[in-house]
């Protein structure tokens, strides 16, 4: 069998270390991939926003099973193209990526399947968005408030305003200086909500859907979720604010009316589907919806499913969850992110890796390394990769342990091992849990 994973990150690399392990022995291919992930796979030179030659490529090598991992190669419809084709690849249709790609076209999905979640309302208009903000009360409720751009802004384009200033400040910088570019054509303003907050993935194959373990993840840049948001800092599984009763009551509440209710309208969701949730007083509401893997929560949740994931792809591409149990390793993991200084601004780029052996015998196959932002160095030899930084957030170090605290404390002696100039990490993931 043959796999193309799209991407080029941690969660590629999860997904790819996953995917060694089934029993059907793919060759896997990762387009473009990174420093790391060339040990595990065979590299393709092809972007992953390169829908056509991504396409052309998959014809020509007979792929059986296409994972994409980012959201902008499914929002630019490459499902739609691969279906065309008659290829198999996981994830939803171009329509249904906008649960994702438009916040806007999320909030009244959710307000028409009347699926819990904050107030909202939406604007074109700078100047109308800016009105908004004056009015003495917003939702029924006061400041803070939560400014959000319409469209795709790598995880960054929301802003939390503590008054109206800064609200207007974010409208400006969204709708008028363009900071997201083109995500900022429309922006959400909505209730902030008060609370903790949980991941959760589920495998839908558009009737049916299988939950995934839970988990949490870090959004802010520094210690005390202090800082501007990330693409996310680190995560761990499982979320002990995800009670079961608290999974029930999302399952029935969000999950099932989505699933269905699209599917009453003739749109059939196949693929994951994450489902940001905040646990408030009131019980659980969408914060945002995602139309892929998390990241970096599947290298939380990856390591934990002893299911085939090849097998759990299929089985949502041909109509066939019911018919899937997934099981779990009873263990806890927590992934550390070592970020590039200065992420999620400005880095730097080229920067040497040490310390990456060291660190991958303590892992000693109950932990792991997935590699992010890395690129092999001109410098390096066959037998003797260099490593080098290559993007913002470089390294995942997943610890696994019997408790949330074992997994932290392995996760953070083996990120103790690496290093690079201005190399950055949070000292408290799973900080949450820890308190609990």
């Amino acid at each position: 069998m043959k796999i193309l994973v799209i991407g080029s990150g941690g969660r590629e690399h999860a997904i790819i270390w996953k995917l060694k392990q089934s029993k059907s022995l793919p060759e896997i291919y990762c387009a473009p991939g990174n420093g790391g992930i060339s040990r595990d796979a065979r590299i393709v030179d092809i972007q992953s926003d390169d829908i056509k030659g991504l396409l052309d490529f998959a014809v020509k090598e007979k792929i059986d099973l296409t994972i994409v991992g980012p959201e902008a190669a499914l929002a630019h419809g490459i499902v739609d193209r691969f279906m065309r084709k008659g290829l198999s690849i996981f994830g939803p249709t171009k329509e249904l990526a906008l649960l994702e790609s438009s916040k806007a076209y999320a909030k009244e999905t959710m307000r028409g399947l009347n699926i819990p979640t904050a107030g909202f309302e939406i604007f074109a208009e700078p100047d109308k968005a800016i009105d908004f903000t004056n009015r003495p009360r917003l939702f029924a409720a006061h400041y803070p408030v939560v400014v959000k751009a319409d469209g795709l802004a790598a995880g960054k384009g929301v802003v939390i305003c503590k008054d109206r200033k800064e609200a207007q400040i974010a409208i400006e910088d969204m709708m008028v200086r363009k900071v997201f570019g083109p995500a900022g054509t429309r922006v959400v303003i909505e209730e902030h909500l008060e609370g903790e907050e949980a991941s959760i993935l589920v495998v839908s194959d558009g009737i049916n859907f299988t939950a995934l373990a839970s988990a949490q993840d870090h959004k802010r840049v520094f210690d005390r979720d202090k800082g501007p948001n990330t693409g996310g800092m680190g995560a761990y599984s499982p979320a002990p604010i995800v009670t079961r009763d608290t999974h029930k009551r999302i399952m029935d509440q969000v999950i099932e009316p989505l699933i269905t209710g699209l599917a009453k309208e003739g749109k059939f969701y196949k693929g994951i589907l994450y489902a940001g949730i905040m646990i408030t007083k009131q019980g659980p509401q969408v914060l945002e919806f995602n139309v892929r893997f998390g990241d970096p929560e599947t290298q939380a949740i990856l390591p934990r499913l002893k299911t085939d994931l090849a097998d759990l792809c299929f089985a949502s591409i041909e109509d066939k969850i019911d018919r899937l149990k997934l099981e779990w390793e009873e263990k806890s993991a927590v992934c550390v992110v070592l970020a590039s200084g200065g992420y999620p601004g400005d880095y730097q780029k080229g920067l040497e890796i040490s310390g990456l052996e060291d660190a991958d015998t303590l892992a000693d196959g109950d932990s792991h390394i997935f590699h992010a932002g890395t690129a092999i160095s001109p410098q390096s030899t066959v037998h003797s990769p260099q490593f080098v930084t290559d993007g913002g957030r470089v390294l995942n170090v997943v610890g696994l342990g019997d408790t949330i605290r074992q997994a932290a404390q392995k996760a953070y002696k083996i990120a103790g091992k690496i290093k690079f100039d201005k190399m950055h990490y949070r000292k408290d993931i799973a900080h949450r849990a820890l308190k609990s």
